[in-house]
């Protein structure tokens, strides 16, 4: 999938720019140095690893733009209801 190799290409240019091997992004990281080869070869990987790579390259704060809320398309949204929690199925 283009974003995931995208992300994992994004990630290994920022460890190189950083000056450090994948072994020692792994370990500062906090996770095995097979698990960061993986992700850099095919993008693949958990998301608590890939969220302790960002942590280890200072690139934590881009998980915020993840998911952000969508804008209100009618008044009544934005005026007298509160935020849904979850789904009911019919």
């Amino acid at each position: 999938m283009e974003i995931i190799e995208g992300v994992a290409a994004r990630m290994k240019r920022r460890r190189i720019d950083a000056n450090l091997t994948q072994r020692e992004l792994a370990s500062k990281a906090g996770v095995s140095y097979g698990s960061l080869r993986v992700f850099e070869e095919t993008g693949k990987a958990s998301f608590e690893a890939v969220v302790k790579i960002a942590f280890a390259l200072e690139a934590e704060a881009e998980f915020e733009r993840l998911f952000p809320p969508r804008p209100p398309k009618t008044i009544e949204e934005v005026v007298g209801q509160p935020a849904r929690k979850r789904v009911r199925k019919k």
